[in-house]
């Protein structure tokens, strides 16, 4: 089968960033006799694709195609908006003479994604498969960025509709992303949940990376609590592990340590909000083939977001990458994640926005090995038994044939 992939973010394991879904995928998919097109930016992809507007390469057997737009979390919202309109233009054009395809598939955010596939889809009679990785626009209105009554938000919903009655299917990555696609008026049967996923062959138990551990002044007998993704405004970072950190150390808790991994637009915020605090270490950004050394080095995991309802739907890669590193997950978000933590007892949740409250459920795990170990092992039979990434990947090739036939 011949798949267009339009991803504005596609990126390796090289990259700093975890968005790397379209990159595992594509490649099961070529090593199964596939041939897939990626259309994508730039600004995520190696030396050498930023020297021309327009850029075709190979990565693993994966064709490129990608256009110079440049792109940052630091960036501001109207920058932001800015980039994506250009994705759209460029996208359009290297989507559109990409040759025949048997089926488009564009996943986003942005939304503006689904542009230039359905525009290649609709020019070569092809069938168009959209996947939804965030609530757009309702995610951008609950954190703010967009006013639910302004003309922006207006044109966005009637993007995300016509989207939808575009498409053959929808692929949604959480129960509650789906449930919010079906509230837009999409048959049910259309709509297929496939989640994030467990990179088990990058991400496995195994014991503390101590050289990894000594660099960052981690002594053996320390109890390490980590954090390895974005450090936005959605995430909380800069609220919560302060809070729990100062708690902890007015307890006389030196033996816990947070080790956090990633940047955004709030790590000027986490940083001062850190301060001189003797028991949080920053170590930067971590290209995604490195982040394992981190989670197996850690004790327990967290996954952090803002007290936004919206955010209750996400599905974090690095939730996935937690299990698979067969470790305990700490989840402040009221969502599946919490259902799924409780459900299989591999950690425990915790309210967003609680600092006191993850420093309760910090030091009350700390205090029991036995409870450490099986929610350990749990973490890793659920990420081998439900979200294997060759198994979700096998999934949506199967959405994406059947709408290849329709």
């Amino acid at each position: 089968m011949r798949i267009l992939y339009v991803h504005q973010f596609f990126a390796t394991r090289e990259s700093s960033l975890g968005l790397i879904r379209s990159y595992e995928f594509a490649r099961r998919w070529v090593a199964e006799g596939h041939e897939v097109t990626i259309i994508t930016s730039s600004s995520r992809l190696p030396d050498g694709y930023e020297d021309h507007l327009f850029t075709d390469g190979d990565i693993e057997g994966i064709r490129i195609r990608s256009v110079r737009v440049k792109y940052s979390n630091y960036m501001g919202y109207g920058r932001r908006m800015w980039s994506f309109i250009l994705f759209t233009l460029g996208a359009t054009w290297l989507a559109a003479t990409a040759g025949k395809h048997d089926v488009v598939f564009a996943t986003s955010t942005p939304l503006t994604v689904g542009i230039p596939g359905w525009a290649a889809a609709t020019m070569r009679r092809t069938p168009f498969v959209f996947e939804v990785r965030d609530l757009w626009p309702e995610a951008a209105i609950q954190m703010g960025a967009l006013e639910r009554t302004g003309i922006l938000s207006r044109v966005a919903k009637r993007l995300e509709r016509f989207l939808y009655s575009q498409s053959a299917d929808v692929v949604a990555l959480s129960p509650g992303m789906a449930e919010g696609v079906v509230a837009e008026g999409v048959s049910p049967e259309h709509v297929h949940m496939i989640p994030n996923c467990s990179d088990l062959d990058l991400f496995h138990p195994g014991e503390k990376d101590t050289d990894f551990l000594e660099s960052h002044d981690i002594g053996p007998d320390m109890f390490v609590v980590g954090y390895a993704g974005a450090i936005g405004p959605s995430n909380d970072v800069e609220g919560m592990v302060p809070e729990a950190a100062r708690t902890l150390r007015e307890r006389g808790r030196d033996d816990i340590v947070f080790l956090i991994a990633g940047d955004g637009k709030s790590m000027p915020a986490l940083t001062a909000a850190v301060g001189d605090l003797p028991n949080v270490r920053l170590v930067g950004s971590l290209p995604k083939k490195d982040v394992p050394v981190l989670t197996r080095s850690a004790d327990i995991l967290m996954t952090l977001f803002a007290d936004v309802p919206i955010l209750a739907t996400n599905s974090p890669n690095k939730f996935f990458d937690g299990l698979a590193s067969g470790r305990p997950m700490i989840v402040n978000s009221a969502g599946w994640t919490k259902d799924i933590v409780e459900e299989a007892d591999c950690g425990a949740y915790v309210p967003a926005d609680d600092g006191i409250a993850l420093a309760n459920t910090i030091e009350r795990l700390a205090a029991d090995e036995e409870a450490l170990m099986r929610m350990g092992l749990n973490a890793r039979r659920l990420a081998e038994e439900r979200f294997d990434r060759t198994l979700q990947a096998s999934r949506l090739l199967d959405v994406l044939e059947q709408a290849s036939r329709s």
